[in-house]
């Protein structure tokens, strides 16, 4: 039977002994390559250096000339019990990037300080790091017990210390180890030799003791979606839902949900390439699915079962996140959030606190600055779905884009309902705008017509724009006040530094904002969008208030839950089109044809 496996990550201060620590562990369980001891001693040798069970790591030419590590690498070896897969991280401020990369893989921690240095300040950030990626199970090593001729006076002022540290971020460690790295004290069984004050376990009877994570299949599912693939040929009319299973299980004949769309349906089919039918699938599997109700489902929805615990799903949540940036995390810049496979802007609402690692201290910051950790609350355009990370660790971490690099990475520690984004900077916006002379109701009376913002929307090469401009044409020719306003419009103007493609959701926004200023102007304007969803409906809804919105959907539609206004079939001609959209401009009396 194949030994269980289980991912440690090793992080400490720089120089404090962790390259050390691993090679001598690799060496005192026999888990090098045969010869390679000797091979490294003989090198060591004929270089006249010292040998160093470090330099049985040193496989980066960077790392052996700045003598310090700079990347995640690891290490594999064996006890009777486990096999371990030991993640060291970096310890040096400049690649703390790295680090969190490393240990957000970890099971548990190897925590290093060394005695005689003290408590560093990266010792404290390094406890704030495992306290936010959630890695409850924390050894503390003392390494380096050998320079202070294995004093427990020396032992016990650092495991003071950091008890007292550990404590203010509500983090309890397993154990406090007193080691000896390079002479091997207290690494495997029965190697005190020189520290019989210690009566505690070695480091791998501690390891051995460690739990191990419960198998993420009976966890809810959570399935977030990467991709919708479409088939024509032959008949073939299937959509394949395709993702990994981050969390849980699906059976073919399931009901599941998707956030935060909300659309439901049944598991028709489990798919795989070249693979034989399969009825239930499990996490750590990347597949896809087709359903019993065809559904118009996104890319970044997340998929769960009906019957579980739901995702949760809002616009603003509360968050613990490390910034990494070049440029500090500020207020009223839009950066990009990455959940799952969710990809949406996202705004710094608030900083609840920035801690101090050095002096354990909060404190109110108009800012975060890089290498900082900080607690606070984010808001996005529209709403997201996601789980609280001590829950569902795999929905509940997140990482922050800003000028297309990663600068910050965080978890989620609550939902917060509150009066979204949008709502809030069209309050804004609404109390500072400044008023023209010319009422709505003169403008109505001159133009015989109320502002309106006509969306035309549907699937693509259903022919809306040549109903946008042929309604435009007619109502002009009725002397109405009408704007066409074409996509290559926005794009080559207002838009010229959106990437539709990349972000849609800022082209939507810029869109609602110039609804705003024309409907203002008592125009009525029409504009194309293809495929648009409940969600972005509610932004451009939100934006061009106080006027109104009126959708018209060509072909099949995808909303789920906002009632389309008007319904035009794919192959109506267009004159019957026009006459179906004017009849409800009249009704509405957006039209007004005698305005006493």
């Amino acid at each position: 039977m194949p030994l269980e496996q289980m991912n440690i990550v090793i992080v400490g201060h720089v120089d404090h002994g962790k390259s050390t620590l691993i090679g001598r562990l690799l060496a005192d369980t026999g888990s090098l390559p045969e010869g390679k001891l000797e091979q490294v001693r003989e090198m060591c040798k004929r270089s006249a250096k010292p040998f160093e069970y470090a330099f049985l790591l040193d496989a980066l030419k960077d790392e052996q000339s700045q003598g310090i590590t700079i990347d995640t690498a690891r290490s594999f070896f064996n006890t009777e019990k486990r096999h371990y897969i030991i993640i060291d991280a970096p310890g040096h401020i400049e690649f703390l990037k790295n680090m969190i990369t490393g240990a957000a893989r970890a099971e548990a921690a190897l925590l290093l300080i060394d005695v005689k240095e003290g408590v560093q300040e990266n010792s404290r950030r390094h406890g704030f790091m495992m306290s936010f990626l959630g890695i409850k199970q924390i050894i503390v090593l003392v390494n380096k017990m050998d320079l202070v001729h294995y004093s427990q006076k020396a032992y016990d002022h650092v495991v003071s210390e950091y008890t007292a540290f550990l404590k203010e971020i509500n983090l309890e460690p397993l154990a406090f180890v007193p080691i000896a790295a390079r002479e091997g004290q207290n690494l495997i069984p029965y190697s005190n030799t020189e520290m019989s004050w210690y009566k505690g376990q070695s480091i791998l009877e501690l390891m051995d003791g460690l739990e191990k994570e419960k198998s993420q299949s009976f966890q809810p599912l959570r399935f977030p979606v990467q991709d919708i693939y479409k088939f024509t040929e032959e008949g073939d009319d299937r959509r394949i839902v395709v993702g990994t299973i981050e969390t849980g299980s699906v059976s073919v004949g399931d009901e599941v949900v998707f956030y935060p769309s909300q659309k439901k349906s049944v598991i028709k089919t489990i798919e795989g390439f070249n693979l034989p039918s399969q009825k239930k699938i499990e996490s750590g599997f990347a597949t896809g699915f087709t359903l019993e109700t065809q559904l118009y489902i996104k890319p970044g929805e997340l998929m769960c079962k009906a019957t579980e615990t739901r995702a949760l799903v809002g616009a603003t949540f509360r968050a613990n996140i490390f910034w990494m940036g070049k440029n500090p995390l500020i207020k009223n810049k839009r950066y990009k959030l990455k959940l799952g496979s969710a990809r949406t802007s996202v705004y710094l609402k608030e900083i609840v606190s920035v801690l101090n690692a050095a002096e354990l201290t909060q404190e109110n910051k108009p800012e975060v600055e890089r290498h900082e950790v900080a607690e606070c609350i984010f808001q996005t355009l529209k709403p997201v779905a996601f789980d609280i990370s001590s829950q569902i660790e795999a929905t509940g971490r997140f990482v922050v884009i800003d000028d297309y690099e990663i600068a910050g990475g965080g978890i989620i520690t609550d939902c917060i309902e509150t009066e979204s984004l949008l709502t809030d900077y069209v309050k804004s916006r609404e109390f500072s705008w400044e008023r023209s002379d010319i009422s709505p109701f003169k403008r109505t009376e001159k133009f015989g017509q109320k502002p309106q913002f006509i969306v035309i929307t549907g699937p693509r090469r259903v022919g809306k724009l040549a109903l946008a401009k042929a309604l435009e044409a007619e109502l002009f020719l009725a002397n109405k006040s009408v704007y066409f306003l074409g996509i290559s419009n926005l794009l080559a103007g207002l838009g010229s530094d959106v990437r539709v493609a990349e972000d849609r959701e800022e082209h939507i926004r810029r869109l609602g904002e110039m609804s705003h200023l024309f409907t203002d102007a008592g125009l009525l304007l029409i504009s194309t969008i293809s495929d648009l969803d409940d969600n972005e409906v509610k932004i451009l809804k939100t934006l061009n208030a106080p006027n109104d919105l009126l959708v018209i959907n060509v072909g099949e539609s995808h909303f789920y839950e906002f009632p389309v206004d008007c319904l035009i079939e794919k192959d109506l001609p267009i004159y019957q089109a026009i006459q179906k959209i004017k009849e409800l401009l009249y009704k509405k009396d957006i039209l007004i044809e005698y305005y006493l």
